[in-house]
């Protein structure tokens, strides 16, 4: 029988506490390393630690309140029927509907307020609006939130937010005073208190309030005209604009600088995803998760182009399926490779002995303190009157490193190609982590084929010309740099998954992979992009030059190589990729691919 843990009852405590609150005896509650996410009356927690530190154990009850109180008092379909189109907005009154939702908690349990208040510090750390340094990288979404929060609850703003709060406090008092003053009184009536978030958006400029119907039919006329539009296409846009129940909103931070940290946001979601198509096996079951936005501050110029990114995504292997299915997963995995994992392993063995070879110690010889040299005993013996000789250990400099793998999940990897560099990449992070080197496992696709919600929403736009990239990213976390690898193991069976391998769109994943490097305290960094082709994405490049994804890899690279830290390296499989990168190999076989890996990062490790 397991014993039971202090997680373990804790969790039990807050399922109970949760189901009570929400009055839903479907409440469930799991643990995660990642950002909290909610999935209905699916409740992802964050893990405290096993001490139960105080502070943590307070944030999961806060997480655990606000998901509870969504249940109750939230109503999706009602919400969208009443959500804003502009996307500011969209965010502004998705965040003032979660406020609305804790505010009503809140006031009437005092426990719940402090609970909610630590929830709220923890999401602060990652948002914008405690970093901003001036008023245009305050989110309007956030500090309307807080403000409202100031005048439903009567609570203080945490510190690390109200610097900048008040950048944008004025402003907004300004406008919609009024309206904030009338919020307090509609709590209880979410259609009326959305009515009310309508007209302070309206004074804010952020909404231009409900649209002229006859513009829509006009719209609708002219899309029935476009001859190129499939009946698919308008078959979905009605279902999205119907609001049907079923849904519930998607959540999209539309403000600019955001980073990856925005994982915070927990409201709960349902991905509008077009993976679901006939023949695609692949996305049943994908858990909620946020769209990110790329960190811009490092890019280098170019005249590369984004219709949009609201749809983009950072997941994590764990979100795309549940531990039943990766566990099938990674066993299937296991048992393609069974014949070439000796060989791997045998080769990493060997990359292992090469780098503790550069980590052995050294001694200096002859010094007047330290250990005993026994091997100069003999001087003593011959000579009486010479004195003890000493030997002081001396380390030998191994500058701390991390390893990253960026491995293409498209749709041509399909097969041995993705299999070989699953357990190649697992093999290398196991080896590196018995070196004391970091590790992180990293994959890049798309959300679905031909173009996902950005294809959409252009097409909704009425087709402008060069829109740039045309289709939803997806970039999927196998194993985090922190993470041991006996807790990541199974993820990396997730590329196994049918219908997963899609499109590449390499340029935007390099940069991506680049950024989590540089964001990492480690003094050498190492990228390792493993791919069979150059990026391809049908939806982007029939509506923009043949060559558009090509040359901005070309460019990322150059900047990469010639600007970063960051030492690049690169894999090409049955694909010359060294017409692209400086330092890169090219193999014909994926059987290679595992030896390859490990003397190309043995080389790195050679150099001085």
């Amino acid at each position: 029988m397991t014993k039971r843990t202090a997680l373990d009852d804790l969790k039990s405590v807050l399922t109970g506490t949760a189901k009570a609150m929400a009055r839903d005896e479907n409440v469930e509650l799991a643990w995660t390393a990642d950002a909290p996410s909610q999935s209905g009356v699916h409740f992802k927690l964050p893990m405290p630690g096993r001490d139960l530190p105080a502070d943590q154990v307070a944030e999961a009850r806060g997480f655990a309140d606000a998901m509870a109180l969504r249940v109750k008092y939230h109503d999706a379909a009602a919400h969208l029927a009443n959500r804003p189109p502009e996307p500011l907005a969209a965010a502004a009154f998705d965040a003032l509907e979660t406020a609305r939702v804790e505010a009503l908690g809140a006031r009437s349990m005092s426990g719940v307020a402090d609970n909610l208040a630590h929830a709220l510090d923890m999401r602060m750390k990652s948002d914008p609006i405690s970093r901003a340094r001036a008023a245009d990288e305050v989110p309007i979404s956030t500090a309307l939130a807080l403000i409202a929060r100031e005048r439903l609850t009567g609570a203080a703003t945490p510190d690390r937010a109200l610097n900048g709060l008040n950048m944008l406090r004025d402003s907004i008092e300004a406008k919609g005073a009024g309206d904030l003053d009338l919020l307090g009184g509609l709590l209880d009536d979410q259609s009326a208190f959305a009515a009310m978030v309508q007209s302070l958006l309206e004074h804010l400029d952020l909404s231009k309030g409900n649209a002229d119907p006859e513009d829509s039919d006009d719209q609708a006329g002219e899309d029935n005209e476009d001859e190129e539009e499939s009946p698919d296409d308008n078959d979905e846009g009605d279902q999205d604009a119907s609001g049907d129940a079923g849904q519930v909103e998607a959540r999209a931070e539309e403000q600019q600088g955001e980073g990856e940290d925005s994982d915070a946001e927990y409201d709960d979601m349902e991905m509008d995803d077009m993976d679901g198509q006939e023949g695609d096996m692949g996305d049943e079951g994908m858990q909620p998760v946020n769209p990110q936005r790329r960190n811009i501050g490092n890019q280098p110029q170019s005249e590369y182009r984004v219709w949009s990114d609201k749809n983009d995504e950072i997941v994590t292997a764990s979100e795309l399926a549940d531990e039943e299915e990766l566990d099938r997963l990674r066993a299937y995995l296991d048992q393609q490779l069974a014949g070439l994992q000796g060989a791997v392993t045998r080769l990493a063995n060997r990359l292992q002995r090469r780098l503790m070879a550069q980590q052995n110690r050294s001694w200096d010889f002859d010094q007047e303190e330290g250990l005993l040299d026994a091997a100069r005993l003999s001087r003593i013996v011959v000579s009486p009157g010479s004195s003890l000789s000493y030997k002081m250990e001396r380390d030998v400099e191994f500058r701390d490193t991390i390893v990253t793998l960026l491995i293409d999940n498209s749709g041509s990897m399909r097969g041995r190609p993705i299999s070989i560099a699953a357990i190649s990449a697992d093999i290398m992070a196991r080896t590196l982590e018995r070196c004391g080197v970091k590790t992180e496992i990293l994959g890049f696709t798309t959300r679905a084929w031909k173009g996902g919600q950005s294809r959409e929403s252009w097409l909704n736009a009425g087709r402008p010309a060069s829109p740039g990239r045309l289709n939803d990213l997806r970039h999927i976390i196998y194993k985090k740099a922190d993470e041991p690898w006996r807790h990541a193991r199974r993820n990396l069976g997730l590329m196994m998954r049918e219908g997963l391998l899609k499109e590449n769109i390499d340029g935007e994943a390099l940069l991506w992979a680049h950024n989590r490097l540089i964001a990492r305290p480690e003094e050498r960094k190492i990228l390792m992009v493993i791919s069979d082709g150059a990026p391809v994405d049908d939806s982007t490049l029939s509506v923009n030059h043949g060559a558009y994804l090509e040359q901005h890899l070309q460019s990322v690279i150059a900047w990469i190589e010639s600007r970063s830290p960051v030492q690049l390296n690169a894999i090409g499989i049955g694909h010359d990729v060294t017409r692209y990168y400086k330092r890169a190999v090219t193999i014909n076989d994926a059987e290679q691919l595992g030896g390859t890996m490990m003397e190309q990062l043995a080389g790195l490790f050679d150099e001085d």
